[in-house]
């Protein structure tokens, strides 16, 4: 082989492997100094210098005396025909072996400057330890402890992941990614609104149970930019791709607020709360919400109360009106209470009465009464009433509907939908107050509430 096919051969093999020339280089010179050792006659240490452009090598052999110190410098360049047979091995698996060194050292930088990033890559394997994600030139390990429970994608599905850790082993690096790391909401985030990659909007805050449902708290640098209407974009577009990726996962968006009481409140949205008490040294927050919101700003088995409390990062008390009047503690139940399903509104439009229910539905009074006529009919949809009412019209019965005892009307709200059945069940069978540590754990009282959010809400 001529110098010049050995030029082109090396460029070739850089560009196949992915690395630079001169690191190729470095990796010729040592497999050329292991082959020169294999030679019956060679010298005890040998220095291979070559010429980049012409491809010229050069043997510059070196005797070893007994202190160590290398003497008798000589060229002991070798012919072609003269490394034999055992030499061009030795040449050879060096040379792969080096090659493999440098290509994992390669690897090893490239992704060890991109822990917190997000990448794609095809499912590999599967199985009940790990999944293995193919990202092109390296392999990424998804332990099970960082799948989403019941998450199950198929081989050859493309998968997005967090990349939490990049190790070193003896078989080069290992990239570690995770499903279920709050570092990936943000990430998809990033990749689908503009405004947060370019720095306009920003996610506060974030807090996530894999599988089931995420918050976060957006702010906006500009107050031209409303935060949550960038996040969740045209027709929930936005949030919409954010939750395929993630398999359908809830995610509520609620505006970042430096007044603690203030980002409290909205952190338990859907919820409608009345007053919140933050405590002197701003751990602790007693929230007082009407009684029909009890069990929405609890949530189901307390996930809402749970999320809230890790996205303020304080500890969360969750009273009713009722139980605020009777001097109840947090966390504490002495008697029996009994919480309506929900409230009755008069429309600041219409002036007829609506019926608004603790998961956030409304029905008109027409429907109640067209329903309660015919036992027959199924109970209306929420969405064929008003969507908005004036919230601060007397919650009481209006005198129109006075036909209707207090208990019918209940006995109406049950059938009003399953979501309602399980919120007034969850109600009467949970403690009054739900107390939340923003570490997760949770007070003596633990509700099993209901929770029913619709579409605008998980947006």
């Amino acid at each position: 082989m001529s110098n010049l096919d050995m030029s082109e051969a090396i460029g070739l093999l850089a560009q196949e492997k992915g690395i630079s020339e001169d690191a190729l280089l470095h990796v010729l010179v040592d497999a050329l100094a292991s082959a020169y050792k294999r030679r019956p006659d060679a010298a005890d240490e040998v220095v291979v210098e070559v010429n980049p452009e012409t491809m010229d090598f050069a043997f510059i052999a070196y005797d070893v005396d007994e202190d160590g110190n290398w003497v008798n410098e000589r060229d002991d360049t070798p012919k072609k025909e003269e490394l034999g047979r055992i030499a061009a091995q030795t040449f050879r698996q060096v040379m792969s072996q080096r090659i493999r060194e440098v290509e994992s050292e390669r690897k090893f930088e490239e992704y060890a400057n991109r822990e917190g990033d997000i990448v794609t890559g095809i499912i590999q394997r599967t199985d009940s330890r790990y999944t293995l994600l193919d990202l092109g030139r390296a392999e990424a390990l998804l332990p099970q402890a960082e799948q989403v429970p019941f998450e199950r994608p198929a081989q050859g599905d493309r998968q997005k992941a967090y990349i939490v850790e990049v190790r070193r082993t003896p078989k080069g690096p290992q990239i570690v990614v995770s499903r279920t790391h709050p570092g990936l909401i943000k990430r998809l985030f990033e990749l689908e609104v503009p405004e947060i990659a370019d720095g306009i909007v920003e996610i506060k805050a974030c807090a996530r149970e894999p599988g089931h449902r995420t918050k976060i708290a957006v702010w906006s640098n500009d107050h031209n930019v409303d935060p949550v209407g960038a996040c969740v974009g045209a027709r929930g577009g936005r949030v919409r791709m954010v939750v395929n990726e993630l398999r359908g996962e809830k995610i509520d968006i609620v505006p970042f607020s430096e007044d603690l009481a203030d980002f409290v409140a909205k952190a338990l949205s859907p919820a409608k709360v009345n007053q919140v008490i933050i405590s002197e040294d701003g751990t602790q927050a007693d929230v007082i919400v009407p009684d029909h919101q009890l069990s929405l700003a609890i949530g189901r088995e307390g996930q809402n109360a749970r999320l809230s409390a890790r996205l303020t990062g304080v500890r969360v008390d969750i009273r009713s009106e009722t139980q605020l009047a009777e001097g109840i503690p947090a966390g504490g139940r002495e008697v029996e209470v009994e919480y309506a399903d929900g409230e009755w509104i008069a429309n600041a439009e219409t002036g007829e009465m609506e019926w608004h229910a603790a998961d956030g539905s409304v029905v008109s009074e027409s429907a109640w009464q067209a329903q309660a006529d015919d036992p027959a009919t199924d109970a209306p949809a929420a969405t064929d009433a008003p969507a908005e009412a004036d919230a601060g019209t007397d919650a009481d019965a209006p005198a129109e509907n006075s036909s209707s005892t207090a208990d019918e009307v209940l006995a109406d709200a049950e059938v009003l939908s399953d979501t309602e059945n399980d919120a007034a069940s969850a109600v009467d069978e949970a403690a009054v107050a739900e107390t939340v540590d923003p570490s997760g754990d949770e007070g003596d009282a633990e509700p099993t509430g209901a929770e029913t959010t619709s579409e605008d809400d998980d947006a």
